[in-house]
């Protein structure tokens, strides 16, 4: 469930990424600058901004925009300083959401976070209600025809990975955070094409959706928070017929 949502996300980013592509360059240059502020300008010794390159490359990024984000944040006037914050909602069909958030105005992004939540039928949680429902884990997302799956799942086991899951096509491989590093690299040696790659928030209990208006109000929640400047990632726990989800996006 929690693969196949992410799946679905890496699918639909990659066919909009030509519609928004000013607002994707923009959110992955402040990604870039955060990673680069905080571990330093080179990936190889910066797991965070190996990552962001990785989105970076998902996305067709122009090379001289990623140079210019990283030059930006290590240089000597450095970056904008970026506060990163971690906003437990409640979804329509009582779905929780992890809505993570870099901003450089916390009081201004709250009160439109909170507008965009009132408009769209979310509700902001107690804290932990929404966190207890994720675990961090690495995960890793190979499309079925860039490997075969005993090699995969072999290379995967011996790299130190915790789980490995055959999905409807792709694999999905789990890690614990301290490992995610170890397999990733093992797979980038032995050559394999991850369509996604980091270490993030994985549903551990689900909220099944069953209802097309509830499924309706949930995904225009999770778009119009996604479309907010500020918001990097947007975590659920849904788990819904995919019959029902392909009805919706038709």
């Amino acid at each position: 469930m929690a693969g196949h949502s992410k799946w679905a996300k890496v699918k639909h980013f990659k066919g909009a990424i030509d519609a928004k592509r000013a607002k994707v360059f923009a959110k992955l240059s402040r990604e870039l600058m955060i990673a680069a502020r905080m571990g330093g300008g080179d990936p190889d010794l910066n797991p965070r901004l190996r990552m962001v390159l990785l989105k970076c490359k998902s996305a067709n990024m122009p090379s001289e925009n990623i140079e210019r984000a990283i030059k930006k944040a290590t240089g000597e006037e450095g970056a904008e300083a970026f506060e990163e914050l971690l906003y437990e909602v409640f979804g329509p069909g009582g779905v929780g959401l992890l809505v993570e958030i870099s901003t450089d105005n916390r009081n201004r992004t709250a009160a439109e976070i909170r507008a965009l939540l009132n408009r769209n039928g979310g509700t902001i949680a107690t804290s932990g209600a929404v966190t207890r429902l994720f675990q961090r884990k690495g995960q890793i997302l190979v499309d079925r025809e860039a490997a075969e799956e005993d090699r995969l799942m072999e290379l995967a086991i011996e790299a130190g990975a915790e789980d490995f899951k055959t999905r409807e096509g792709y694999y999905e491989i789990l890690t614990e955070p301290a490992q995610f590093e170890a397999v990733h690299k093992a797979f980038e040696k032995a050559g394999v094409k991850c369509e996604s790659a980091e270490v993030t928030y994985v549903p551990q209990l689900a909220a099944p959706v069953e209802d097309p208006k509830a499924l309706g109000a949930l995904n225009r929640l999770i778009e119009a928070l996604e479309d907010h400047d500020d918001v990097r990632e947007v975590h659920s726990n849904a788990e819904f017929n995919e019959s029902l989800q392909a009805a919706e996006q038709a």
